[in-house]
């Protein structure tokens, strides 16, 4: 599919979204019933994201940077396995610790760091999520950061239905007064095991879903990061390097690689960037494009940022194409976290 194509298809599905449509299919329906048939073969090979122990990395990251007068950022995960960090087995592994220590080293100050993911979650949860992180009003975070749509595309939730729970999360967190990045659904034509037709008709959807989720969290004022095939080449070389045991979820060196991608965004959306970088390089292809035809090449091209710019042009609203330079994640440490009390 062409970005052009893939362009319309998202505007479509966005526009569902907003004003409440709900059919509109990823690739077909007699597509995604083979897709399904496929699914369900490929799942007794590789884990389907809803089992198995999740490191919990909650806690103080940075804690070299404490001042007595200033307190720590606070950032939140939300999303589904990738976001919770399945697959890997110590907490500092976690995409999560990973982002807080990263963030803590840009920032030079502790971060927060508080994960409401759920393994194995749709988009329809993220309004559970989104209610448990906006129960203390005086702990809103700083940052949040969203991972979702790979189940999704498995689990045949239809699109529009998909992009009008995230973009009302983003919305609901803004409001609120916190800073949104989503990464965008990953190309799960990546997964080992994952054989024709099924690759192309993943992979298609997948790109789909992330082109229409980047104009939904674009429009709500969030940013997105295209996470697409970013595991592709290395995984291609390396299968068992960059995925886990299940072979399905990312392994410690994929989750780092994601982060790595992410965090760049994560420290512009809180002004924590050089201002000289917020400028669009011609020598990397980045510039203002409308915001369609802005997440159908994010799609096609993973760890590109896209976020609003102007409020709307002679073809709707535009945003800003950006690819950053990732920046290595550093070793985190944390504060050990406090047990309740019996």
């Amino acid at each position: 599919m062409t970005s052009m194509s893939r362009a319309r298809v998202a505007r479509r599905i966005a526009a569902g979204a907003a004003y409440g449509g709900g059919g509109i299919g990823l690739a077909g329906a007699a597509a995604v019933g083979l897709l399904l048939a496929e699914v369900r073969m490929a799942r007794r090979h590789v884990g389907n994201g809803s089992g198995g122990r999740v490191p919990v990395a909650d806690g103080l990251y940075g804690t070299t940077y404490a001042t007595p007068d200033e307190p720590p950022l606070r950032l939140t995960m939300l999303g589904d396995s990738t976001a919770a960090g399945q697959g890997v087995h110590r907490a500092g592994q976690t995409p999560g610790a990973l982002l807080a220590s990263g963030l803590s080293a840009v920032a030079e100050r502790p971060v927060e760091l508080h994960n409401v993911a759920l393994p194995g979650a749709t988009s329809d949860d993220l309004d559970r999520q989104v209610a448990l992180v906006l129960a203390n009003p005086s702990l809103v975070p700083d940052v949040c950061v969203i991972m979702i749509g790979a189940n999704d595309v498995t689990h045949r939730m239809p699109p529009t239905r998909s992009v009008r729970h995230l973009s009302s999360t983003v919305r609901r967190l803004r409001t609120a007064g916190a800073e949104v990045v989503v990464g965008t659904c990953p190309d799960l034509g990546t997964v080992e095991r994952v054989q024709q037709p099924l690759r192309w008709l993943a992979r298609r959807a997948s790109r789909q879903l992330a082109a229409a989720q980047t104009i939904g969290t674009v429009e709500q004022g969030g940013r997105t990061v295209s996470l697409g095939d970013l595991l592709g080449p290395e995984f291609e070389a390396n299968p068992r390097e960059l995925f886990g045991p299940d072979n399905y979820h990312p392994s410690a060196e994929g989750y780092a690689t994601a982060a790595m991608a992410v965090l760049p965004t994560v420290c512009a959306a809180l002004e924590l960037w050089p201002a000289e970088e917020e400028r669009p390089d011609v020598t990397r292809r980045e510039g203002f494009l409308p915001v369609a035809k802005a997440a159908a090449e994010a799609a096609s091209e993973a760890g590109t940022e896209v976020t609003a710019a102007m409020p709307t042009g002679p073809r709707g609203p535009w945003a800003l194409l950006k690819r950053r330079r990732r920046r290595r994640v550093p070793e985190p440490e944390r504060a050990p976290v406090q047990q309740p009390s019996p």
